[in-house]
């Protein structure tokens, strides 16, 4: 999982159903502070045992606490302060050592922390003031009377008087209690107030300086020559202004807003780096209904901008973003850009261009990276050119306005769809694999034929295919990218081999498993088949990895590319095993464009509700319209009513009717095959 959502979008998370809590709420569900408890599990923030309990009525330790810190505010690597009594390289030590870096706390006189002392309320309000000043937040220190004020220490006067200004830290019937322990669930609630002052306390808007000495402005619009952006000497306080003098003149290539671009002739568009590490893609130029995600660094195609939001474009629509999650580029400062290459051997080749944030010099560094598609199935798709595409299916040749369609099989092949290879062929790609991986010399598959974490798995991940309905490659592809073919620290350490609860802003985070079957069963049944596949599912959007317009990789992932990838190691998979797979399945694409849901039924016929199996909400394929849900041909049939009707796989699971409907049926009209 890639997604670390916003700290500052606090109501919505909690109350939105957009958002649906996958986490298990066990001994919390019915808690006090369960929509807190909830929200911060939920971040990776507050994390569960194996039974998905968080102990929300227990004392919390002053190593927890700082930890919890550590993880909310995302701080920086830091080695300044060490602490005897702490185990070198530990995830709770690194926290700790992050947390002092930053000044958010410090330890005893002995020169140990003591992280599993139970926090007091006034130690805990110290971390709180010590974070706001991290964030330069300011706060009020006026004294806050309780009946036992004179128990306070004299250490943590100004902190607690802080938090109680802000109501973060509360009295109990006047008094304050300040050698008290405080709870888990205290401690959740505690930390939710304090990311609302947060961000209560950042202003939304510019605000014109009022000191008259300083230089008024807010909007210039500038050239770009040689290289550099060159402002005029004009300034405006008004938009309006500065976009009519931006549109009279053809040497004005950008309109900045206090050395921001926010508008530009020609360019591109980077996720950029902010407080949640990816950026939001709305449906709505009012930017309240959000559609998809950007993992930061990662390049979009821009459109145009406002004064409010920037136009983008990702998988074939359009969508709005914040100014302030998004760097624009013009065309002339541009170092490098993603493309498509088509090998002399015939197979196609992406390299994305992506920037990372250094924040040391506060400067972007741009490079490529670069994975296999597949094969080129289509002959228009000539060896040795390269291509540029929005989509991943529609690639334009360089120089050229010549643009080919090409669908890539596994991409969007519905994962209900079964593999044709058994657990032992699926053992016998992954020892293969990981010799290949071992030979390599990288000091990362050291030993990779003896430690992977995927070793032995194919007898289990085919039974899990038999059993749910879920392409036996598709669950290995992915547990390969997520894990790093099962080397990585969270399958080695937690035998977590898709990344569960591992965010974007905390790698080394995640949940832990008792062996990789068991993370097997919580990536089908928490997240493929109970809100991705499942077409009933919070996040449904057709059950193939597909890319940011339709399948999982709308809502699973933050790498644009991540359904691209996972569609490559399945053709590795199928290639390495003997071709069988791939194309074997007639593909096709829901290419409705009303507003009305799409049904399909139990037979080829439009009868009432009676003979409804389920319904896909109403979606717009798209501005090439290539992108409706995708369906998997296994017949047709000529009905009384005059229309050929296709037999589908159902993307429901297989336990939805009894006895299991694993086929509908649609009529040919609402349905583009995929050629």
């Amino acid at each position: 999982m890639k997604r670390w959502v916003t700290l500052f979008t606090l109501l919505l998370l909690v109350v939105s159903p957009f958002f649906t809590s996958v986490a298990s709420a066990n001994d919390y569900k019915g808690h006090q502070m369960k929509e807190e408890l909830s929200y911060w599990v939920n971040k990776g923030v507050i994390q569960t045992d194996a039974k998905g309990n968080v102990s929300p009525d227990r004392a919390v330790t002053r190593g927890e606490f700082a930890s919890y810190l550590a993880r909310s505010l995302e701080l920086p690597a830091s080695t300044k302060y060490t602490f005897k009594d702490l185990k070198a390289n530990t995830s709770r030590t690194i926290e700790i050592q992050n947390a002092a870096g930053a000044g958010i706390l410090g330890g005893y006189p002995d020169g140990s922390f003591k992280p599993n002392q139970q926090i007091t309320r006034q130690q805990m309000a110290g971390m709180i003031f010590k974070a706001f000043r991290y964030l330069d937040i300011p706060v009020n220190t006026k004294l806050v009377q309780f009946k036992d004020s004179k128990k306070i220490s004299p250490n943590f006067v100004d902190a607690v008087s802080a938090a109680s200004n802000l109501n973060i830290i509360r009295g109990d019937q006047g008094y304050f209690k300040p050698t008290n322990n405080a709870t888990i669930g205290h401690a959740s609630a505690f930390l939710f107030r304090m990311f609302a002052v947060t961000d209560s306390s950042k202003p939304s808007v510019p605000t014109p300086p009022a000191n008259g000495n300083v230089d008024p402005e807010v909007y210039k619009i500038s050239s770009v020559t040689n290289g550099q952006l060159n402002p005029t000497n004009q300034s405006f306080l008004k938009f309006e202004d500065a976009l009519a003098a931006y549109n009279a003149s053809s040497s004005v290539q950008t309109i900045s807003q206090n050395n921001v671009i926010i508008k530009m002739k020609s360019g591109q568009v980077f996720a950029s780096e902010n407080l949640k590490q990816y950026t939001s893609l709305y449906s709505d130029s009012a930017l309240k209904k959000e559609v998809t995600y950007v993992q930061k660094g990662f390049e979009l195609d821009y459109v145009g901008s406002s004064e409010n939001h920037v136009i983008v474009e990702l998988g074939g629509y359009k969508y709005y973003a914040k100014h302030a999650e998004v760097d624009l580029v013009p065309t002339q400062l541009s170092a490098g850009s993603s493309y498509y290459k088509v090998s002399n051997d015939g197979l196609l080749v992406h390299y994305p261009y992506y920037r990372t944030y250094d924040s040391k010099t506060k400067k972007y560094t741009g490079k490529y990276a670069e994975y296999t598609v597949g094969p080129v199935a289509s002959s228009a798709l000539k060896k040795g050119q390269t291509y540029t595409s929005n989509d991943g299916v529609h690639f334009k040749e360089r120089g050229s306005q010549t643009v080919v369609k090409y669908y890539p099989y596994f991409q969007f092949q519905s994962v209900r769809q079964p593999s044709s290879y058994s657990g032992a062929d699926l053992e016998r790609f992954i020892k293969s694999a990981l010799e290949s991986r071992e030979k390599t010399g990288i000091a990362r598959y050291k030993n990779a034929t003896t430690k992977s974490k995927l070793i032995g798995l194919g007898s289990y991940i085919k039974s899990t295919e038999k059993l749910h309905q879920v392409n036996a490659m598709f669950i290995l592809a992915t547990a390969i990218h997520e894990s790093d073919y099962g080397m990585s620290a969270n399958a080695q350490n937690k035998n977590n081999i898709f990344g569960i609860r591992v965010f974007d802003s905390s790698p080394d985070k995640g949940e832990v498993y008792q062996d990789p079957t068991k993370s097997i069963d919580a990536f089908i049944g928490r997240y493929i088949n109970l809100n991705y596949a499942n077409p009933f599912g919070a996040y449904a959007n057709g059950a193939a990895p597909g890319n940011k317009a339709v399948g999982f990789n709308m809502k699973y992932a933050s790498d644009p590319f991540w359904g691209s990838k996972i569609a490559g190691h399945m053709w590795r998979i199928d290639q390495y095993l003997g071709n069988k797979d791939a194309n074997q399945a007639e593909l096709a694409f829901i290419s409705f464009t009303g507003t009305a849901d799409v049904n399909i039924r139990t037979s080829p016929e439009v009868r009432n509700s009676s003979n409804i199996l389920f319904s896909y909400k109403a979606k717009h394929p798209g501005e090439l319209t290539a992108f409706g849900y995708p369906l998997v041909i296994v017949d047709r049939t000529h009905s009384s009513d005059g229309y050929v009707w296709y037999k589908v796989l159902a993307d429901t699971n297989p336990d939805y009717k009894k006895p299991s409907e694993p086929y509908g049926w649609i009529r040919s009209d609402l349905v583009t095959l995929v050629k």
